[in-house]
């Protein structure tokens, strides 16, 4: 190899490393926006007077929904990676984990006082009474572990401990598909469009599956190499 040749070279990898390091940058930021811009919007409109005649009804939806997308992006992630090798989305797997909690506890707070007056009799006679509240509140008391715990410092404490921890993401995302669908009852569009996604994600990650895909990847790379 020549020395023309090898500079082109080092040229070339200094190139992909700076624009994987941008579009990391940059799907980071598109992830922080994405994030915050639900709650903009209910914002908005609960200043400007849209949120319908039942404006509580309203935002236990929006921050009940939102948090539910999120969580599903955030298991996407390794999915994503898996099928596509775009490892640049794994660093988006935290804030999004993050962002999803933060709208489950303005979903759980929307309950708790604007919807039950933070009355302690009566939320929990609608804990044991509506079978869905009991589900979510199973779920918020699970992610709160994974919250906590998200930071790299936690990551390095608890070693591979850690990832075990984090498998309640699967348990989690059921109770909240469980939770939704006995909270619209008989319309099941919505939270079956929810299930399919969830499903698919998990059957990626099944690890026959996983490795057929991986296989594919492999392939498909050589090929263009």
């Amino acid at each position: 190899m020549t020395a023309a040749t090898g500079r082109e070279t080092a040229v070339s990898t200094q190139t992909k490393r700076w624009d994987r390091k941008k579009t990391a940058r940059l799907l980071t930021w598109l992830t922080h926006i994405g994030a915050l811009l639900p709650l903009a919007v209910l914002v908005w409109e609960y200043f400007t007077n849209n949120l319908g005649v039942d404006p509580v009804r309203e935002i236990l939806f929006h921050t009940g929904t939102t948090a539910l997308v999120l969580l599903v992006m955030s298991l996407a992630v390794t999915p994503v990676t898996i099928i596509f090798g775009w490892k640049q989305v794994i660093p988006l797997r935290r804030p999004l984990g993050l962002y999803a909690f933060f709208y489950v506890c303005l979903h759980l707070l929307t309950f708790l006082g604007l919807d039950y007056a933070f009355d302690l009799a009566f939320i929990i006679d609608g804990i044991v009474e509506q079978p869905f509240v009991l589900v979510g509140t199973v779920a918020f008391l699970l992610l709160i572990p994974l919250a906590v715990t998200s930071t790299k410092g936690w990551q390095r404490r608890l070693g591979k401990r850690w990832k075990t921890l984090h498998k309640l993401n699967y348990l989690i995302i059921i109770l909240v598909l469980i939770h939704f669908i006995w909270l619209v009852k008989n319309v099941y569009i919505e939270p079956g469009i929810y299930a399919a996604i969830v499903a698919f994600l998990f059957l990626v990650r099944w690890q026959p599956v996983k490795q057929k895909l991986l296989r594919w990847q492999r392939q498909i790379r050589n090929r263009l190499n």
